[in-house]
């Protein structure tokens, strides 16, 4: 049962794709290039902080809101992905890799969403009785993960 964030398989890929980008980025030719650097370290760190923030929020509308800006920045790392591709910082198969890891994310991210969407959870802000939110949370993140196989 996932207690935090960090049990989460979005976070956990989330947390691959970002050690993947700082990898890459770490090369010498790609690194000169201290702005598309910056930036795609940033969306990639943007896309794991965003899953963590909104599950830590405590409300199911506010941490579907932040999956939202997840899968964005999972997005706009995809595209700088291309940027690196054609600047010949990165080859094929970093290219690939990269670009695999994002739709991955983004995949799981969606799923979430929807899932998330036809929950009757609406989070500790709004909530009356005991159970706190990141229980509910936990027990819907392993519903969703044990129908996803």
């Amino acid at each position: 049962m996932a207690k935090s964030f960090e049990d989460m398989d979005v976070w956990i890929r989330a947390r691959e794709l970002v050690n993947f980008i700082y990898a890459i980025t770490g090369n010498e030719r790609f690194r000169k290039d201290f702005s598309l650097t910056d930036q795609i370290r940033r969306a990639a760190v943007s896309v794991m902080s965003n899953i963590a923030e909104g599950f830590e929020r405590g409300s199911n509308t506010e941490f579907i809101q932040f999956l939202y800006i997840a899968k964005g920045s999972a997005g706009e790392t995809r595209t700088q992905l291309y940027i690196a591709l054609d600047q010949g910082y990165i080859n094929q198969d970093e290219f690939h890799k990269g670009k695999e890891q994002c739709i991955n994310v983004s995949g799981q991210i969606s799923g979430l969403i929807q899932y998330l969407k036809g929950s009757s959870l609406k989070g500790d802000k709004f909530r009356t009785e005991y159970k706190s939110f990141r229980d509910e949370v936990n027990t819907l993140v392993n519903e969703f993960n044990k129908n996803k196989k």
